[in-house]
């Protein structure tokens, strides 16, 4: 059976915890946990010509996912993210600057890929370039008429802006955000009124198909025009809730790109996201993602 080819483009980095370090960025890590549960998964992204950059690479290779598309400037180190840990597990996150994904190139070998997507995730955070912005929505043109767009919106620091999130929000089929970021995205959008009133219209003044809320220990909400599913967080020893985010966003791409009842494609991310949330780090071994999820 050919595998559905899933794509995150942005930033690949060092997410630098308490316990060590450990292979990062929103894009990244959606792409490895979507070639976890089957997909051909791709990273569009750009690493440095330096130690770090290289074993990034060669964890990728390792993973069994393509690095071709994960470019190697000698301009520019790879990034690096220095991440804190509340008692809660909760993240905070120090971006460092004037890093190689802050400058993605859009090339020959990128766009063929974008040729054979079946979805594709991105965010805000590398749209703090320019470079790197008008090379991901270049990317998202390029996409076949078919394919599943993901803005998994991802606020960081002051990394973002109105123009920002209202451009990918027109370049996108499905939302995915969380609830510090949901406040945010209705101002921008001057929309008011319940939780689930301002879902409802963002898919209508979006043209969305579905909206994805995670709650945080509260659980999530999917949404599309005619079907609301909620459920409640999985009850897990939290080690620390890096990249659950990520993995709730890839399982539910899977979903819907196989057709699965929104039930069960909620139930199947809450999962994984649960999961996740029990490891350090967003890059949980793949087998171990395997072994977890099973059938998908």
């Amino acid at each position: 059976m050919k595998k559905n080819v899933v794509i995150g483009i942005g930033e690949i980095l060092w997410d630098i915890l308490p316990s060590g370090k450990r292979l990062g960025g929103a894009p990244a890590n959606f792409a490895y946990d979507a070639a976890a549960l089957g997909a051909r998964g791709c990273i569009v992204s750009a690493v440095g010509n330096d130690s770090p950059g290289r074993e990034i690479i060669e964890r990728i290779r390792q993973a069994g996912l393509d690095s071709e598309y994960i470019a190697i400037d000698a301009r520019y180190p790879t990034g690096t993210v220095t991440v804190r840990v509340n008692a809660k597990g909760v993240p905070s996150f120090t971006i460092h600057e004037g890093a190689a994904w802050d400058n993605i190139e859009f090339t020959g070998i990128t766009e063929n890929l974008a040729a054979a997507a079946d979805a594709v995730c991105f965010g805000t955070l590398a749209q703090r370039s320019e470079t790197s912005r008008k090379s991901i929505f270049r990317f998202i043109e390029s996409v076949p008429t078919d394919c599943l767009c993901i803005f998994d919106v991802n606020l960081r620091q002051r990394y973002y802006s109105s123009e920002i999130i209202r451009e990918s929000l027109q370049k996108c089929d499905v939302l995915k955000l969380n609830e510090q970021e949901l406040p945010v995205i209705s101002e921008i959008l001057s929309i008011s009124g319940s939780e689930s009133e301002i879902l409802q219209r963002m898919i209508l003044d979006c043209g969305l198909k579905l909206v994805a809320l995670t709650l945080g220990e509260k659980g999530s909400r999917l949404a599309s025009s005619s079907e609301v599913s909620f459920l409640e967080a999985m009850k897990v020893p939290v080690v620390d809730t890096v990249g659950a985010g990520d993995a709730f966003t890839a399982a539910l791409t899977m979903g819907l790109l196989q057709r699965l009842p929104l039930r069960v494609i909620h139930e199947n991310a809450t999962r994984l996201a649960g999961f996740v949330c029990t490891h350090h780090g967003a890059a949980s071994e793949m087998a171990a993602i395997q072994d977890f999820m099973g059938s998908f």
